[in-house]
């Protein structure tokens, strides 16, 4: 922190630069020399300014921390500065209450905006915020001279107020600054004063606290009460260094510093006797520039070694610096001093040291030879020069109080020579006339310059002209004197360059051009000379010739086309200037703008035919005429009015079919003015008015075929026509017609029988006869080689079963079918082989249906019915034997055909019972074949049941097989027991297989009777055989001694007795797969299909009943032939067994002629699966 105040002076010039508030002051009283004498201006003796009018004497306190000798020489960053202010605020003096104000002037001739200035109270303090009755703050801006003016104002100033003031004016990327002081003149006070109440703030806590005080900025602190023993501040504060004043103050509490620092000035230190020097160096030295000073020391101790400093460096003798000794004097003497021997000086005497500054004053340059006044006109080059007293002096051109800018862009260029200085402008204009001066340190000339005007010329004037729109104008003209700038205007509006309009100027010559005149481009052109009241003017005129833009409209060969009923509007652009007269003509026919329904109207820029609803008589070419006098034009546009077609012609149905038919029509007479894009077609029945739209896309031609009607049900059909306008009116429907369809041809046409002179076919009826029902049947045939079909029947047969007669034997002929009704003939079915009339002997094959493969079973009283299929040609003799005797027809019905044979029994007895051989013979050839019939009935009761042993409640039965076992195996008994108290019975096992069995947990004191009956798989016997003897089972206390014997160990591991065997299976109908295992504990049987285990598939049925496993498939296919087994798996082991299972199509040979299967084919598969069937037997 730094203050002002007469009579010091800062230790070194580098430590003056380095302070900002020195540096800033120096700055704002240096500024009529320069940037460059600014800079230097450190090493000047203050009184220079005195001569200026700055201030008497400058010096400076350093009450902060010193800084470092080893600092000193380090450069200091200094701010460019720039000369913003043309007037600064001056530093003052008042008396407390009294009033000032502070003055700070900006040139706005340069700027764009106005400049941002701050005031600022010691460093920081911004007093833009302390505006208030004392302080007052004020900017005004003057037009005519382009200046703002700010000021401060402070109004009834307080002891306070007193202090360094700062302005800053900032303006984009520059700066300036001004510092100034501030005193407040107070009345004198006596040293008795209490130093602490005497430096306290006073204003804290009234209404202009803080207004100027930066401490009221402060929080309020409630004062402490001062313990501390009374201190006698001034004897401090004379004792100790500057640097520590103001932590002093700061602990005891004062806040007025400045206060405290004045007062302290002008309080004598008693200084403190040196015990190595007798006689210091003066506190300060100052010498001229060139001159020669001698800094003294007496010493107090002639012995002591003595060392001389230079801003801390140490002095070693040159013959610049000389050292004497003069008994105790120690004398430095420095010759020739210059700007850089302004230093601080010290000279070291053991431990003590004694400082001083030493300040080279340089010579104040005068001025020898004035500026001389010039008076010339523009364009012209001015001198301006002056003599000073010394070479190489810094100087400074001045123009009406501000600087002069002379860089490398300026127009002004400054040259010195020895002792002479020149000011030059090259090419001078008229704002260079003013009051130009050059600043010396050592006082200022002065000269007026006055730049007039030359007396304007008019070689060539404008001229009027008149252009055609679109040509490029140029206008020209000749003044003198040349470089004259000027500006044109058109209509009184300034004009500027830009890419179409280039201002030119060449010595005396300017031009105006315009690339591509417009019609703005006419009226009053004016060139007016930059400085001169006197002006150039002409006129232009732009014409232009009509012109249609009919390109603009973008319509393909010039062509509008309107939906008849829709109002036009087409609107054409025109051009031309003066504004043409415009004429719609229709052939010789001229179209008014009074028109009603049909209308030409004409505006500036364009012209339009209007009509209101068009109709097909306004289709015709429009003619456009435009006449201006620059010419005539015209155009024609053609007007083409379209409307939605004619209906087509009634269509016409050339054919019908089942659900179909073709209609064709013709397209119509007018398409409306668009081409017939295509037809929409409808139908409807003839009884109905709803009509069905038959086609959503476009048909492109004049035919189509209706589908999906129903048969027999009479119909009507209609046509659309459509274009680009739309759908026309539909076309008178067509005469109502039905569908009808042939039905399809026969099927499963095949040969029934043959001889030498007939062929019987057979077939089946037509897959779809429709609504037209089947009249009959058509049978045709033909000698293979030839196309000559012959109608066999004459009249139609309603039978599917026909002979041909009257053939010529060992022919082969072809033969076909046709289904006949009211729409026609079918396709025919025709043979695929041709037929030999021959009779051919086929040798007989029973077909055994594979149920009768096996034992066929039936009980008692149920009906038996078997057929058995054959082959044979001619027809095979059949004869049936039971036993090698004959059956006896009254028992047993026999009933043969040319194809099967069937057995019949009525109901059904045990003696019908046996084995049936039936013998086919063809001639010579025989087949035979056996069938198993069984007929099972109940069986009868067991035999000599009687109670073995009885101990505890148990009881040990024992029986004998039935005698009549019902002629079927038997499959278990089933066992009652009955209280001879009640005698009713109770059911104690069923399906038991055991002719012994021991009945436990009787009831101790109870008599039983027991009963069994025998089962087989008829059912249960009708009768039951009963013991004769009771089991009485004793009481308590009477127990029976059971024989010691050894349990048997029933446990086994699981063992197949019966295994699965292979199996051919018919598809569609349920085969099953047996065996039977036996195992203890029960085991877990596992059915798997290919090693893959079958699990929740509905297709197959898994049982178990009594170790007996059975695996059932339900209407097997192809797909479920394969390797099946049975696993079974208890804890003891497992078992396995396999069998392959082959699913056969299964057709028997009727099914086969049914489906129309040729012979040769049906015997081939038939001797295919006997083949396979011999390996089983």
């Amino acid at each position: 922190m730094l203050f002002l105040g007469p009579g010091s002076r800062c230790q070194s010039p580098q430590r003056k630069m380095r302070c900002p508030m020195v540096r800033k002051m120096i700055a704002s009283m240096c500024q009529p020399w320069g940037e460059k004498t600014q800079e230097t201006m450190g090493l000047l003796d203050v009184n220079i300014f005195f001569k200026h009018g700055k201030m008497n004497d400058i010096s400076l306190w350093s009450l902060g921390e010193g800084q470092a000798p080893e600092d000193l020489d380090k450069p200091v960053d200094t701010p460019p500065l720039s000369s913003l202010l043309i007037e600064r605020p001056q530093g003052g003096s008042i008396t407390v209450g009294g009033d000032i104000s502070f003055v700070a002037k900006v040139e706005a001739q340069d700027l764009l905006r106005k400049p941002t200035i701050k005031w600022f109270k010691g460093k920081w303090m911004d007093l833009a915020s302390k505006t208030g009755k004392h302080l007052q703050l004020k900017e005004t801006f003057d037009r005519r001279t382009k200046i703002h003016t700010f000021e401060m104002h402070i109004i009834k100033a307080k002891d306070n107020y007193a202090g360094n003031y700062r302005c800053e004016v900032t303006y984009k990327d520059k700066f300036d600054s001004c510092s100034f002081d501030l005193e407040v003149k107070e009345l004198e006070q006596s040293q008795s004063v209490d130093i602490r109440s005497a430096f306290k703030r006073s204003s804290e806590g009234h209404e202009d606290a803080g207004d100027l005080d930066f401490s009221g900025l402060l929080k309020h602190r409630e004062p402490k009460q001062d313990e501390t023993p009374e201190v006698d501040v001034w004897e401090i504060l004379k004792s100790a260094r500057p640097d520590q004043y103001e932590k002093i103050a700061f602990e005891y509490g004062i806040t007025d510093l400045r206060g405290l620092l004045k007062r302290l000035k002008k309080t004598k230190k008693e200084e403190k006797k040196s015990e190595a020097f007798a006689k210091k160096l003066d506190p300060a030295y100052q010498v001229d520039k060139g001159g020669k000073i001698r800094l003294v020391v007496d010493l107090a101790d002639p012995t002591v070694e003595l060392k001389w400093y230079k801003n801390g460096q140490e002095i070693r003798p040159t013959p610049k610096f000389i050292f004497e000794q003069k008994g105790t004097q120690r004398i430095m003497v420095i010759n020739n001093c210059g700007l850089n021997d302004d230093a601080a000086y010290s000279v070291a005497a053991g431990e003590e040291k004694c400082t001083t500054e030493l300040f080279v004053k340089e010579l104040p340059v005068k001025i020898t030879k004035e500026i001389e006044a010039v008076k010339t006109t523009v364009n012209e080059r001015i001198e301006l020069a002056c003599e000073v007293s010394e070479e190489g002096a810094q100087v400074k051109w001045c123009k009406n109080g501000v600087e002069v800018p002379t860089g490398p862009r300026s127009r002004y260029r400054v040259k010195s020579e020895g002792l002479k200085h020149w000011l030059i402008i090259d090419d001078a204009s008229k704002e260079d006339t003013g009051t130009f001066s050059l600043m010396a340190s050592g006082g200022t000339s002065e000269a007026k310059v006055q730049v007039e005007l030359k007396p304007l010329k008019i070689i060539q004037d404008l001229q009027d002209m008149t252009v055609l729109l679109g040509q490029p104008l140029k206008m020209h003209c000749e003044i003198f004197p040349g470089n004259v700038p000027g500006r044109w205007y058109r209509n009184g509006q300034l004009i500027q360059s830009n890419d179409r309009i280039n201002i030119l100027q060449r010595a005396k010559n300017h031009r105006l051009e315009i690339v591509n005149s417009t019609i703005h481009d006419a009226g009053d052109y004016t060139f007016v000379p930059e400085g001169y009241s006197q002006s150039l003017c002409a006129k232009v005129h732009i014409v232009d010739p009509p012109r249609v833009h009919l390109e603009s409209l973008n319509f393909p060969d010039n062509t509008v086309t309107i939906v008849a009923g829709n109002k036009l509007r087409v609107e054409i652009p025109i051009s031309g200037e003066p504004a043409p007269r415009v004429v719609w003509m229709k052939g010789e026919r001229v179209i008014l703008d009074s028109g009603h329904r049909v209308r030409a109207e004409t505006f500036s820029d364009h012209t339009s035919l209007t009509i209101d609803i068009a109709e097909k008589e306004d289709t015709g070419n429009y003619k456009i005429v435009l006449q201006n006098e620059a010419g005539e034009a015209g155009a024609s546009i053609k007007v083409k009015v379209v409307d939605i077609p004619d209906p087509p012609e009634v269509p016409l149905v050339t054919e019908v079919g089942g659900d179909w038919c073709s209609m064709t029509w013709e397209p119509p007479i007018y398409d409306g003015g668009s081409p017939i894009l295509g037809y929409f077609i409808e139908r409807k029945k003839k009884q109905s008015s709803r009509w069905m739209r038959l086609n959503f896309d476009l048909n492109k031609e004049t035919t189509f075929e209706p589908k999906k009607m129903i048969e027999g049900v009479p119909y009507e059909v209609r046509v659309f026509a459509v274009n680009a306008i739309g759908v026309s009116k539909p076309s008178e429907p067509s005469k109502a017609f039905v569908p009808l369809a042939v039905t399809s041809e026969p099927t499963m046409l095949v040969v029934d029988d043959v001889t030498d002179t007939t062929v019987t076919m057979k077939w089946r009826p037509p897959d779809t006869i429709g609504a037209a029902g089947l009249d009959g049947y058509l049978v045709e045939y033909c000698i293979e080689g030839t196309d000559d079909w012959r109608v066999t029947n004459k009249e139609l047969t309603e039978k599917t079963k026909y002979t041909i007669t009257g053939l010529p034997p060992e022919a082969k002929i072809l033969v076909r079918v046709r289904a006949i009704n009211a729409a026609g003939a079918s396709t025919p079915r025709t043979l695929q082989h041709s037929i030999l009339v021959k009779e051919v002997i086929e040798p007989p094959k029973i077909r055994i249906p594979r149920h009768l493969k096996q034992t066929y079973t039936r009980k008692v009283g149920e009906a038996v019915n078997l057929v058995i299929p054959f082959m044979g040609k001619p027809r095979p003799k059949v004869s049936w034997l039971k036993e090698g005797q004959t059956v006896d027809p009254t028992q047993v019905t026999i009933r043969n055909t040319d194809c099967d044979s069937i057995i019949f029994i009525r109901k059904a007895e045990r003696k019908h019972s046996g084995k049936y051989d039936m013998k086919v013979e063809v001639e010579n050839h025989v087949d035979t074949a056996i069938v198993d019939i069984q007929i099972v009935d109940l069986p009868g009761p067991p035999q000599c049941v009687k109670i073995d042993e009885v101990w505890g409640g148990n009881v040990a039965l024992d029986w004998t097989p039935p005698k009549d076992n019902g002629n079927a195996a038997i499959t278990g008994y089933t066992i009652q027991k009955a209280d001879k108290k009640t005698m009713e019975w109770y059911t104690c096992i069923e399906h038991y297989h055991r002719t012994c069995i021991t009945i436990t947990e009787l009831v101790v004191g109870n008599e039983y009777y027991f009963r069994i009956y025998s089962e087989n798989m008829v059912g249960l016997s009708e009768g039951a055989t009963q013991t004769k003897d009771s089991a009485l089972i004793v009481k308590e206390g009477m127990q029976l001694k059971n024989p010691e014997y050894i349990d048997h160990d029933f446990k086994e591991p699981p063992k197949f007795t019966q295994p699965l065997i292979n199996t051919f299976a018919i598809a569609g109908y349920n085969a099953t797969l047996n065996c039977s295992v036996r195992a203890n504990p029960r085991p877990k049987v596992i059915w798997m299909k290919n090693k893959i285990a079958i699990i929740d598939d509905p297709r197959y049925r898994m049982f178990s009943n009594q170790g007996v496993c059975t695996l059932e498939i339900r209407k097997p296919s192809p797909y479920d032939g394969g390797m099946y087994s049975c696993k079974a798996i208890n804890y003891l082991g497992d078992a396995l067994v396999e069998c392959k299972l082959e699913v056969k199509g299964g057709f028997t040979f009727s099914e086969l002629m049914q489906r129309g299967v040729p012979l040769h084919l049906i015997d081939k598969y038939m001797s295919e699966t006997k083949a396979v069937e011999q390996p089983e037997k």
